[in-house]
């Protein structure tokens, strides 16, 4: 399979999971306390830039299904976007997590505390801590058990 084809399965099929994994969990996955699963999924960006593009696009389907509409779509999208990009810059595991904390944090705690008069930094730390949970806790060590051992293999994928 040529290279081009075969990248645009695999962030066609890392779109389609993080999608599925926000709906489905739909119920942890929006609104002013999250718990969204599929953003362990970030850390492919950190193994290897050519995996961002099918989170940003997962994430984008994703909140197409958002009880907050549109403006969830925009900036939501905009906040993975944020964060799995820069992570080919990383040097390490930990580094790259922190940034879906701190762009989700601050980009969607400022949408809830809009949409819903809430607390702003309240918000922001409770959207936070979620996203340290996933991709923090449970990615990073996703990382290590599942990632680490077929590093060179993923991180050759082109």
């Amino acid at each position: 399979m040529k290279p081009q084809v075969r990248n645009l399965v695999f962030n066609a099929m890392i779109a389609a999971l993080y999608a599925v994994l926000t709906v489905a969990l739909e119920p942890i996955s929006y609104g002013a306390v999250q718990f969204r699963l599929a953003e362990v999924m970030t850390l492919l960006a950190f193994v290897n830039p050519v995996f961002a593009p099918g989170l940003v696009l997962g994430c984008l389907i994703a909140n197409l299904f958002s009880p907050l509409g549109m403006v969830d779509v925009v900036v939501g999208t905009f906040a993975t976007f944020l964060a799995v990009y820069p992570m080919r810059y990383c040097k390490s595991v930990w580094t790259a997590s922190l940034l879906p904390v701190i762009s989700n944090g601050l980009l969607v705690g400022v949408e809830l505390t809009l949409l819903f008069q809430l607390p702003l930094f309240a918000t922001i730390l409770s959207v936070a801590a979620g996203e340290f949970v996933v991709v923090s806790v449970i990615g990073v060590a996703l990382y290590y058990i599942l990632i680490r051992g077929r590093l060179k293999e993923l991180q050759s994928f082109q």
